[in-house]
Parts: C-alpha cells; structure tokens; sequence
C-alpha cells in the first residue's frame, strides 16, 4: 500500500514540476505585458487613436 502511494506521489509530483516548468514562463510573459493598458500612443497605435476619435465627434 506504500509503495503505490509512494508511486503516486512520485508520479504527481513529476507531472506538476513538469507543468509548472511549460507555463511559468507563458505566466512571467503576461504578466510583464499586463502593466500597459490601452492602446499605446505610439507610432501606429497613436494614428489608430487619432482616427477613432475624429470619427467619434462627427
């Protein structure tokens, strides 16, 4: 009885090191893109503002 439960906490383990490994770092790519909110006011995302708000207010 031990041992299966020795060999199910072994295999537990290694499927959760295993999934911790594939999404910490789809997990530390969100949440550094999280912190900008909006569109930016740059370049393409500056004319995509512009031009939203021009349409707007006619």
């Amino acid at each position: 009885m031990t041992a299966a439960l020795a060999r199910t906490s072994a295999t537990f383990l290694r499927i959760l090191a295993l999934s911790a490994m594939t999404i910490a770092p789809v997990g530390a790519l969100a949440w550094s893109n999280a912190g900008s909110l909006g569109i930016g006011k740059k370049g393409a995302g500056l004319v995509l503002f512009v031009t939203l708000q021009r349409q707007s207010m006619s």
